[in-house]
């Protein structure tokens, strides 16, 4: 009997389904749509580690690759108590949240340091609009900043106009759209044959993308713009977290803040040694022009305006100390 009512406690406490808190009374799940392989699932993998010596928290089981939930449904499942914990890149949650798309404005972020800094005024916003959802978020880390790919030396903005550029989101399309490129949709499953067959000869994204789809023998140079630092975020059920005793709250958000730092130092490794296998494939990692520069900074000032216009007040809290404090 006394199992039995503190069964029910437990249901009541944690606002949970009742389906998943008995599933869940030894263990919590948490769901990421990334394959195991990423670093970003490692780093999660190094999350539980730590968390599996806290006192009063259950035991947590890592589900990779989509298994439990797709990406863009993770948020959802975890904000309605069907999953206790996940991660998912925070463009995913734009519709209902739009600034969680402040680290995916194109050309304002030009290093770790300044997505750093960005994260900094944007996390009070996300964990504001985390918790109206139910959900508390732990931790953030980036993925490793966009390059630029080119079968021709690029030395100004003009010299892309008439290009055929790979695009796969409204932003990508935008980007095209300013430089007078030729938008075409491909899939990074279908990037290398794409480049092959000279359907694109141009396109942004990661070092790290363009080492796992070997993009080498395709495409000449590599520019590091940093394009954007785009962000997985990790969360919990707020219910779930409330319920647990103080002291393991602090300890769980002492965990995050270790893993965040360590995701952070992470991402930039790999992206360092991405750019070396990029090198060493052949490919010229070139330096990007004082004038391409230049004109990266215009068009992050363009996109910062359209993003402010779109967004509203919520943009200006991110932004106006971002580019006013550079600290």
């Amino acid at each position: 009997m006394n199992d039995r009512r503190n069964f029910c406690a437990l249901v009541l406490a944690t606002g949970l389904c009742p389906s998943v808190v008995r599933a869940q009374a030894d263990a919590w799940t948490l769901a990421t749509g990334y394959r195991a392989e990423s670093f970003h699932t490692k780093n999660l993998q190094w999350l539980l580690k730590e968390l599996a010596q806290v006192p009063g928290l259950p035991g947590i089981e890592l589900k990779p690759d989509g298994s439990l939930f797709k990406l863009g449904d993770i948020f959802g499942a975890v904000s309605e108590g069907k999953l206790a914990m996940g991660e998912t890149i925070m463009t995913s949650l734009t519709k209902t949240m739009p600034v969680a798309g402040a680290d995916a404005v194109p050309f304002v972020t030009r290093s770790y340091a300044d997505a750093k800094r960005m994260w900094r005024y944007q996390r009070p916003l996300i964990e504001k609009r985390f918790a109206m959802a139910g959900v508390r978020c732990l931790m953030a880390v980036p993925w490793p900043p966009q390059g630029l790919y080119t079968n021709k030396p690029v030395s100004r903005a003009s010299d892309l106009q008439g290009t055929k550029m790979r695009t796969y989101n409204p932003t990508t399309e935008r980007i095209a759209e300013l430089l007078g490129a030729t938008a075409v949709d491909v899939p990074m499953v279908q990037v290398r044959q794409a480049l092959g067959e000279g359907r694109i000869d141009c396109m942004i994204t990661s070092a790290v993308t363009g080492v796992e789809n070997q993009v080498w023998g395709h495409v000449k140079n590599y520019y590091e713009i940093n394009a954007w630092f785009p962000k997985n975020a990790t969360f919990v059920n707020a219910k779930a977290f409330d319920a647990l005793p103080a002291n393991t709250q602090s300890a769980v958000l002492e965990a995050a803040a270790r893993a965040e730092a360590r995701g952070w130092a992470e991402s930039e490794k790999v992206a360092q040694e991405s750019v070396e296998e990029l090198r060493k494939r052949g490919i010229k990692i070139e330096r990007v022009s004082p004038e391409f520069l230049a004109d990266i900074k215009r068009m992050g000032e363009r996109f910062s305006l359209e993003w402010i216009k779109q967004v509203g007040l919520e943009a200006n809290e991110v932004f106006i100390p971002y580019f006013t404090k550079q600290q």
